[in-house]
């Protein structure tokens, strides 16, 4: 097994270029994991790694040892702490990354149930933002994520980190917004957009049938797209000053109501 003690290795530079940029991602067709626990996770998803590094002295405190003993000793890498300092991207990580090939997010790629929900994600810009709700897409037991016209990549590895590799566990599709309402539409799939200014409290919202939330920006919420071509508004009851929140605290909200109510349905 190569020991990596330079931080001017070939490989070690160019997990910097991976994590740092978009275009470096997209173009070789890699993205970085750091963490045991969000690598064991990419395993379980069936993920393909092209190399794994290392740091012996920070994995032997790690809560998930099984995730270096999944990998094959040929596409490991052990470093030194000071190399592993260069590639981390967060405190108190646990000694290990992996350089991983992304999935197919095409919207093709969903497969969904016969009555399915569906968060729908628009011009997501903040990668905390998209992994809170991917943390809670997993937990809700939601069917998919679409991300139409991201301004972020799905795998910044701060979207990998706050989902704490949900990102790997929910099905993820990535379109524009008129192929994604022809998604929804072909498949009978009830589009309920929330916005300000809506009429309709989203907990009197029948959501038992299948159904897509579609959330905004919150800067500025969606656009007139979906505004125009969702089959019902809704919104959340504001009570204090401001008049709205979060947008991935907004998502839970109303994605655990919806599973409240398709959960009771079949009792």
């Amino acid at each position: 097994m190569e020991r990596i003690v330079s931080s001017q290795n070939s490989r070690i530079k160019n997990i910097q270029k991976l994590g740092a940029k978009s275009k470096e991602r997209k173009t070789q067709g890699l993205f970085v994991i750091e963490g045991a626990r969000e690598i064991s996770l990419a395993l379980a998803g069936a993920y393909c790694f092209d190399s794994v590094f290392y740091c012996p002295e920070l994995f032997a405190k790690t809560d998930y040892p099984e995730a270096l003993q999944s990998i094959h000793p040929k596409i490991r890498y052990e470093v030194s702490a000071a190399v592993f300092e260069k590639i981390a991207y967060r405190e108190g990580s646990d000694g290990i990354l992996a350089v991983a090939k992304p999935k197919d997010h095409s919207l093709s790629s969903l497969h969904l149930p016969e009555n399915p929900f569906v968060i729908l994600l628009e011009s997501v810009e903040k990668p905390g933002n998209l992994g809170a709700i991917l943390r809670t897409a997993d937990a809700a037991g939601v069917d998919a994520l679409i991300v139409c016209d991201p301004l972020t990549d799905v795998y910044n590895p701060n979207t990998i980190r706050s989902s704490v590799g949900c990102v790997f566990t929910v099905p993820v599709a990535v379109s524009e917004n008129a192929e994604a309402l022809s998604f929804l539409k072909e498949r009978h799939i009830r589009t309920f957009a929330a916005e300000l200014q809506a009429s309709q409290w989203y907990q009197d919202t029948d959501f038992r049938g299948p159904s897509a939330i579609v959330m905004g920006t919150e800067a500025d919420g969606l656009s007139p797209f979906w505004l125009k071509n969702a089959d019902e508004r809704i919104k959340i009851r504001m009570r204090g000053k401001i008049d709205s929140l979060n947008v991935s605290v907004s998502t839970a909200v109303i994605t655990f109501e919806a599973v409240r109510q398709r959960l009771a349905s079949r009792l």
